[in-house]
């Protein structure tokens, strides 16, 4: 429908590319821009005169209403995300503003709404969380994004996996995170701490025993082999076992089969093996305390976890998942860290890797009551450096974490500042502040 003879203010509503309606007090459509008939699939002439409900299927109609919020409290709405339903039948992501309108004499005659389709903003975001998570792994770090390649694949075959890093962090999450992304994915997974145990208790909650095997041996105990069938038995510290129990292991990886302690049949191994360690298998070879064909064995496909030093650009989002499982825990409404605790956390080298932060996390839940982890909820051991190095170093550390959440996020959108600056839900504007004031190169195109 073509309209001639424009007011000013209908030429700029009819040219921006947000939809604009209003209602009036009936709550019956007296305007839709070209813009609302695009984004809906719904013609101006079908929509105007009709009551607004009818026209949209939204999830904000009824109680969730905006422009009903707007109408109750004469207060604008800025901003408020749902979704609409288009006339071909599709759920559409949107932003909406509501505001009130009024004649010359202030009295109220309707209300106006704005809504912005969010679907490429929506469909950008779902194709960065599918590069940054993988199950209950997150991560933004590009060491970790080798790691994410590799998972896919690494789960859909049956190869023996092993996983090197230091302690805490995180080789049994990644073990968990191969098996629900495997075939073997509706069966056991079964983890064994291979330090935990001594070598001859080990050995019988590897393999289980039989009624009289030993003395106290009483009843049939199946072993860890036997609970994992179908499924995965995840070996950690593997390092630390016995010459003795390492020669029954291989016989194990090679035949796929085994024997019960006391038992005179061997039964099938029909389990997928990941092993992990935190100790270097290759020099243990070479001084002869780790055989060399067991090492071979179990060596089929490594991957190597970076420590937390290395990965500081995941400090705010496993901030954020600790956060959020704690309050689920301990019934609390804790929002996050607060700017001055982040940037410690960027300053500091974490031995103890991303337990160690977690632990850190817990323990603050314990005292704070407010909204925000503030410094003064952290440990002494974290906050007793001299003041004249926390301070000078907290600016610092903040620009630091904010520069490599930037390069982040360019990276992810392949150096498209506009979709990064989306992604980071900023404005443009900011970002190319921001990235004017690190000093943040970006190569061109």
């Amino acid at each position: 429908m073509k309209q001639k003879n424009l007011s000013p203010t209908r030429a700029i509503l009819e040219s921006i590319s947000d939809g604009v309606f209003t209602i009036d007090l009936s709550w019956r459509i007296t305007y839709f821009n070209r813009a609302a008939e695009e984004i809906t699939g719904i013609r101006r002439e079908d929509a105007i005169g009709q009551h607004c409900s009818d026209v949209f299927r939204s999830s904000m109609c009824g109680t969730s209403c905006s422009l009903l919020e707007t109408m109750k409290t004469g207060k604008p709405i800025i901003g408020m995300s749902g979704y609409i339903v288009t006339s071909d039948g599709n759920r559409l992501p949107i932003s909406v503003s509501t505001a009130l309108l009024r004649d010359g004499t202030g009295s109220i005659v309707g209300a106006a709404e704005t809504f912005r389709d969010l679907s490429e903003v929506s469909s950008l975001k779902r194709e960065l969380q599918g590069k940054t998570q993988i199950g209950e792994l997150e991560s933004r770090s590009p060491a970790m994004q080798r790691i994410f390649d590799m998972i896919p694949s690494v789960a859909a075959s049956p190869s023996t996996v092993l996983i090197l890093g230091d302690t805490g962090t995180g080789k049994e999450l990644i073990a968990r995170t191969i098996h629900t992304c495997s075939p073997r994915k509706d069966k056991p997974f079964i983890a064994v701490n291979c330090a935990a145990l001594p070598d001859t208790l080990l050995e019988s909650e590897l393999f289980g025993y039989k009624a009289g095997a030993f003395t106290g041996a009483g009843a049939d105990k199946p072993g860890r082999f036997a609970l994992a069938r179908g499924g995965t038995l995840f070996l950690d510290e593997i390092g630390d076992i016995s010459p003795a129990l390492q020669i029954r292991l291989l016989r194990v990886l090679q035949e796929r089969v085994y024997e019960p302690l006391g038992s005179t049949r061997s039964e099938s191994a029909d389990v997928r093996i990941i092993a992990a360690t935190n100790r270097d298998l290759s020099e243990l070879v070479k001084t002869g305390t780790f055989r060399e064909d067991l090492f071979y064995r179990i060596n089929v496909v490594r991957i190597t976890l970076p420590p937390l030093c290395r990965r500081k650009e995941d400090i705010p989002l496993l901030c954020d998942q600790f956060v959020r499982r704690f309050n689920l825990v301990q019934g609390k409404h804790i929002t996050g860290c607060s700017p001055e605790t982040l940037s410690l956390f960027m300053a500091y080298d974490w031995p103890g890797n991303i337990r160690e932060l977690e632990n850190m996390i817990e323990r603050s839940f314990i005292v704070c009551s407010g909204d925000l982890i503030e410094l003064h909820h952290l440990p002494e051991e974290l906050t007793r450096m001299d003041k004249h190095l926390v301070t000078p170093q907290m600016h610092s550390a903040h620009d630091l974490l904010d520069a490599q959440v930037i390069i982040s996020a360019l990276q992810q959108c392949g150096y498209n500042r506009l979709k990064a600056a989306h992604y980071l839900g900023i404005h443009k504007s900011t970002l190319f502040r921001k990235i004017r004031k690190l000093g943040i190169t970006v190569p061109k195109k």
